[in-house]
């Protein structure tokens, strides 16, 4: 089992998380863009990084992999064909992944960049379900569609919505406030958005990640998982001049206007 979570802060909004084996001992961390902060962390708990999950191919999940790799050979597990230096376990949707013997399966989730993938379990007893999405997901949020069309993403946001509701979301990015303001301004009769909101700005405040997330919550206020919403239609309309055919326009004219929110 994975006895805990952390986050090791980097550049100026990234989050690597650290999974905590059971052993005290070894630790497994999620796109390391930058090898300083993890190094740091390693030697300050004494430990020995033996795995690296890789989500996509931006610097910033990648950056510090070379460093990682030459001082502590771990097991490097990321998206077949993404051509990323440092990778010694390449893997595709329905691949299996195990940390600290807690299986991951492997979701390929393409659109923000066509090589991304994320990594699910499946909760127990005593683990909630967690996500690691890199770049898909954010709270309250999405990545921008650098490299796939609106279509693709959105087919890749559905298959988040399917998991349990209670899963921990981990998303790599301080971006919470930010992308509540926009909901807010998309969704703005939503009561849950602003009290989210509030949640988030306390936690904020006192220097604190406002991650994880969850499916459940993520549902509730996240413009993107919710193009269904009447609500978010009518927004969309605004934005298209014209009535959205599809979930797949709403989600379009919605990241379109959060680009340049």
């Amino acid at each position: 089992m994975i006895k805990a979570i952390h986050p090791i802060p980097a550049f100026t909004d990234n989050y690597i998380w650290a999974l905590l084996h059971a052993d005290d001992k070894r630790v497994c961390v999620v796109d390391p863009g930058d090898a300083n902060p993890v190094i740091d962390y390693l030697q300050g708990h004494n430990l020995t990084l033996t795995e690296i999950l890789v989500t996509h191919h931006h610097p910033d999940h990648v950056g510090g992999l070379s460093r990682l790799v030459e001082k502590y050979a771990p097991q490097v597990v990321g998206p077949k064909g993404s051509h990323i230096k440092g990778i010694n376990r390449y893997v595709t949707e329905g691949d299996r992944v195990s940390v600290s013997d807690t299986p991951f399966s492997v979701l390929e989730v393409p659109g923000h960049t066509l090589d991304h993938i994320a990594y699910f379990c499946d909760g127990t007893e005593t683990e909630l379900p967690k996500l690691f999405c890199g770049d898909t997901l954010f709270a309250a949020g999405c990545g921008r569609l650098f490299e796939g069309t609106a279509a693709v993403m959105h087919a890749s946001l559905a298959k988040f919505t399917s998991l349990p509701p209670n899963t921990a979301v981990y998303c790599t990015h301080e971006y919470t406030l930010a992308n509540l303001r926009f909901a807010i301004a998309a969704d703005p009769d939503n009561a849950a958005l602003q009290a989210r909101l509030q949640r988030e700005q306390e936690k904020r405040d006192q220097s604190l990640p406002t991650l994880p997330s969850s499916i459940a919550l993520e549902l509730q206020t996240n413009p993107f998982l919710r193009c269904q919403d009447a609500a978010l239609q009518r927004s969309a309309e605004l934005q298209l001049h014209h009535k959205p055919e599809n979930e797949v326009e709403v989600f379009a004219a919605l990241r379109r206007w959060k680009d340049n929110f």
